[in-house]
This record gives structure tokens, sequence and C-alpha cells, in this order.
């Protein structure tokens, strides 16, 4: 085992033959079949034993955002119907994975990740404590850190987020982000690294400083690119946040990354050279998670180049598992779907343009801090016209005012007055939350008349209920095929590292 199959390539478990297997389980009772089945898949898993663990998250991501990013990849550079294929979609063994939580088929981050991360259940919201929020479990990498293992955590967005929190915290909400990052501190874990920190005084800038804590816990905090650039193994525990920094102190989307910018690969990179040094090997987890912030508001080229930053973190896991094949499993999820994407719209019917995503070159949060907060501060409303924003619009979205229709021109008119007027409350009014979500009127609307220009067609700026694609290469990637739940996913990542439970 451990050797990197070939799509297609048949594998042979040399245990038991199966004549012999099946000879035997049809003269026993059903309980003893199930304890030789169990002790099959034992004896399988114990043949080899994944010391190096990448758990890939993308946050927000089924087969809709999958897919798109493969379809504008063909787009951007060929007129073909094809699909130019991602890294991670290559990979040998692949499955379908269930993500609904204890109180809903349409979990949220917390409780979502607690099923990966624990193998159990809870409620939204909730964070590695069961629904009556009394008992706390224990995670994939806090078992791997008691094994000897080193541990990392990456995350494009900050670092006590529901998903990254979910590998290290316990707490009855996710709002807690003080207490996470408190936990995050005490885990021991050797290094994390991404986005920053939302509470570092508390909710009330009354607590002691996280990271005046980290630090006596012997936590070296960067924030600069030449102090990561200049970590090198040995360099201890290490919480390493991006220098630049943007909605709720995340790292910037993909779009708006400047050249030369760390990027999630440049962290998981980095990631790999600090813990690889260690004989018991390391547990990596790598969150891509303004995929999903960029479906809550409809964003769909803000959504794919993120796809296609992800993917290149994943292909840095790649190629350290060309080099340690025997040793390495990479695991590839989303923790559920956002925003109901789909790659179809009733004004395109059949067809789609998705070379004009390329058009894009700045995300919704970057046109909002960019242009529109500017102008709305600078320009009173009475003053206010949509026409001094056209020449930004068609800049930042490849949008030309002069080619859409007569609804659309009305559309855009119609939200630009509602972010005039800072009509954006959630939820006030019926109308104004189906139309816009809570986001900034004018932008979202921008970005949805983008995306069904191009054929791209949303039902939600919430989560949905539909399952998401696992993929696996490596050790024991068999386990990762075929149709279960997101709680499997825990089980069968400790039965490749061969953790007792």
């Amino acid at each position: 085992m451990g050797k990197f199959f070939k799509i297609g390539e048949r594998i042979s478990v040399p245990v038991m033959g199966l004549a012999a297997l099946l000879a035997l389980t049809a003269v026993m009772p059903a309980a003893a079949r199930a304890k030789a089945e169990v002790e099959q898949n034992t004896a399988t898993t114990r043949q080899g034993q994944a010391k190096y663990v990448f758990l890939f998250i993308g946050d927000g991501m089924a087969m809709a955002q999958i897919s798109s990013t493969e379809v504008y990849a063909t787009a951007r550079s060929s007129k073909d119907i094809n699909i130019t294929r991602l890294g991670f979609t290559r990979f040998p063994v692949s499955g379908l994975t269930t993500t609904y939580d204890a109180g809903t088929f349409i979990t949220d981050s917390a409780s979502a990740v607690t099923a990966i991360a624990t193998g159990n259940k809870t409620l939204s919201g909730v964070i590695n404590m069961d629904p009556a929020k009394k008992v706390s479990y224990k995670t994939i990498a806090e078992y791997a850190h008691e094994a000897g293992m080193k541990v990392g955590v990456v995350s494009s967005v900050t670092l006590d987020h529901a998903t990254p929190a979910g590998f290290f915290a316990k707490v009855p909400s996710r709002s807690n982000y003080y207490d996470i990052e408190v936990q995050m501190v005490e885990s021991g874990f050797e290094y994390f690294a991404g986005g920053g920190l939302l509470q570092p005084t508390g909710k009330n800038k009354d607590q002691r400083d996280v990271l005046s804590m980290a630090r006596e816990r012997g936590y070296t905090y960067i924030n600069t690119k030449d102090a990561f650039n200049a970590l090198r193994p040995g360099a201890g525990k290490v919480i390493a946040v991006n220098a630049k920094l943007q909605d709720s102190g995340s790292m910037p989307y993909e779009l708006d990354r400047a050249s030369g910018d760390l990027s999630l690969a440049d962290y998981t990179r980095k990631g790999i050279e600090l813990l690889q040094d260690n004989p018991q090997g390391f547990f990596m987890t790598v969150e891509g998670g303004k995929i999903d912030w960029a479906c809550h508001a409809n964003d769909a080229g803000a959504a794919i180049h993120d796809v296609l930053a992800f993917d290149n973190a994943i292909k840095v896991a790649v190629e350290f598992a060309q080099a340690h094949p025997q040793d390495t499993l990479i695991v590839i999820t989303g923790d559920h779907e956002t925003g109901g994407m789909t790659i179809g719209f009733a004004g395109t019917q059949y067809d789609t343009f998705f070379d004009r995503v390329a058009l894009q070159k700045r995300s919704f949060i970057a046109f909002n801090d960019e242009v529109l907060t500017p102008y709305k501060k600078n320009i009173p409303r009475a003053q206010a016209k949509l026409a001094d924003l056209l020449p930004a619009i068609e800049e930042s979205f490849g949008l030309d005012y002069d080619s859409l229709s007569k609804f659309q021109r009305e559309q855009l008119e119609f939200a630009f007055q509602r972010s005039m007027g800072d009509e954006i409350e959630r939820a006030v009014a019926e109308d104004q939350f189906l139309l816009y979500g809570g986001y900034e009127p004018l932008t979202v609307k921008i970005t949805q008349i983008m995306n069904q220009t191009a054929g791209i067609g949303w039902t939600s700026y919430a989560h949905t209920g539909v399952p998401v694609s696992t993929f696996a290469m490596g050790v024991h990637q068999e386990l990762f095929s075929g149709y279960y739940d997101n709680t499997d996913i825990f089980k069968k990542m400790a039965s490749a590292m061969n953790i007792a439970l």
C-alpha cells in the first residue's frame, strides 16, 4: 500500500483471498461476519500507515464550484467544449459526502467541521461539543498530536473562524472568538498560518492579550513577508499572519492578491518545511475559506479564482507526496455547498459564456472598499449618479452598461439608489434580503448580472444541503471511495493513521 495508483488501475489487497473470504463468511452468523469484516479492514489498514497527512477543506465548495472553475479554465484559453481538470479532480479516488448536522439538513461550518474533525454530529454554530453543549469531542488533530505528530492549521480566513477552530477548540458558540484564540494557543500545535485574529483582547477589549499568552508558550508571531520567508526548520512554534488583511481580518481574495504577495500555496509550502523534520510525521489541515465568502455574496469570479488558489496549495502537497509516496495521504473535501451555485441560467438557456468571468478584476469586497464606499462618503445622495461609477464598474467587472438590456439597466439603477440610501438591512424587509442578501445592493447586483451573462445561476446567499465531493491520494486512498457521511472522514483518516479511538 502507499503507492500512487493510476486512474482505472486495479488495487489488490494481499490479506485474504476473495474466494476464501466468501467461503468463510457464507457459513458465519451475522455477528461473526461483521467481526470478521472489521478484522479484515484492520489488517488491511495496518499494512501501511499514513505518516504525513493533509486535509484540505474548500469551505462552501461542492461540485458546482469545482466544475465552474474547470469550465472557466477551459473557456479562458479555448472555444472548445471541454474540461480543463483541476489537479485534485485527477486524484485516483473520489467519493460523495453528505453534510447534514444534528438539527438540519443544511449545516453551517461549525457543525460540519465538528463532524469532519471528530466524527460526531452537532448543531449549527457549535464547535466540537454535543448538541446539549455539555460534552467535548477530541479532534483528529489532537489525536495526531498525542501520537507525536506535529500539527499545522492554515486558513485564508481568520484562524479563529469555525473551520480552522474545529481542529483545536471546543466552544458552545463559534462566535466565542476570544475563547477559541486562547484554546489555539493552549493546543501547542506547531504551526498556525494565514488570516488574523478577530478578538485578541476579547470582545470588549478588556481581556489579556492572546498574543502575549502565545509568546509565553513559546510561539513566534510574525506578520511580514520577510519574516515569514526567513522561517527555517527549528524555528519552533509559529503563528504567521498575512501582512495584508482584507474583510474581517482574512487574507485577500485571490482576485485582489497583489503579485508577489503570499498565497495559500506559500503558507502550505512553509508548513511542510517547518513540520516535516519530525520522526512521527505531521498532520496539516488547509482551508480555502474565502470560496465560501465569495459564494455567500454570489460572486462567481472571486469564488472561481479562490478555487484555483486552493488547487495550487494542493499541488504543493502533491509535490511533497511524490517524494514520500509510501507515507503520505492527501484528502480533499468541502464542508458544505454555499449559494446554490449552478452552471446554467434561464437567460442563457443551454449556453455558457465563461470567458466573461475573466473580465472581472476585483472581488465584490474590493469594489466596495476601493470604489463604492469612498463614493458614498464623498458624494451626497442628492448629487449621486450611477453614471459616475460606470467607468469603474466596467474596469472592475468588464460590464459594459451600453450592452445591457433595459431590464438590467433598471436593476442597476434601483440597486444604486438602495446603496446610496444605505438600505442594506439584513432581513428587515423580506424583499431587500431576497434581492441582495444583506450585501451592498449595487455590488451584488453587478456580480449577479455578470454571472447571469456567463450562464451561472444562484439560489441562495446561505448554504445548501447538497452532498460535497471528497478526493483522496496516497496511503489508504481506497478508504475514501463511495458515498458516505462527513463523520466518516474522521474515521477513515484515523484508520489510515492507525490511531486507536
